[in-house]
């Protein structure tokens, strides 16, 4: 759990589209986010495109705007790639050396280049109830977990796509 906070924290607005973020792919493995939930029950397989990237986009509970944190897949390791948030409200800012803060276009705040691995692939998250709406973005889907699981917790795990032996524990 204290990784989800960890990260939750880091957490950030994007500006309403996914933010360019160079990739360079070690091989021309497809991956997937493989959501767990209660007693490691599947809630959802997600498929990611290309590179791999996708975001975790949820409402910020005490000020109600959306919040984002950037994911990509580098050397089959999940890192969070960059956040961004419109201020810095309650468990929210930079911390010196992990990327670089920016402004953006919409008068808030852009961490990129975060380059933070997430171990062992598994991003651990409480889910929001649904005006938190905790939601899974990859582009072309978007895969609400606060439906699925609200106020429960969850693990975002990284898996090849198709990998039949990767059992959801």
């Amino acid at each position: 759990m204290g990784s989800a906070i960890r990260v939750c924290c880091l957490a950030g607005l994007l500006s309403w589209v996914f933010l360019p973020v160079a990739v360079t792919a070690s091989d021309d493995t497809a991956w997937e986010l493989a959501v767990t939930g209660r007693d490691q029950a599947p809630l959802a397989r997600i498929s990611l495109q290309g590179s791999g990237q996708w975001c975790l986009i949820w409402n910020h509970s005490v000020q109600g705007f959306p919040v984002i944190d950037c994911f990509t897949v580098s050397n089959e390791q999940l890192m969070l790639q960059s956040t961004q948030t419109p201020d810095f409200a309650a468990g929210l800012g930079h911390i010196s050396g992990r990327g670089t803060l920016e402004s953006d276009s919409q008068h808030g705040y852009r961490i990129v280049d975060m380059d933070v691995p997430i171990p062992d692939n598994t991003l651990r998250l409480r889910v929001g109830s649904e005006s938190v709406n905790h939601r899974i973005s990859t582009g072309s889907r978007t895969v609400s977990l606060s439906h699925l699981a609200a106020n429960e917790s969850v693990e975002i795990r990284l898996t090849p796509a198709g990998d039949k032996g990767m059992k959801l524990q």
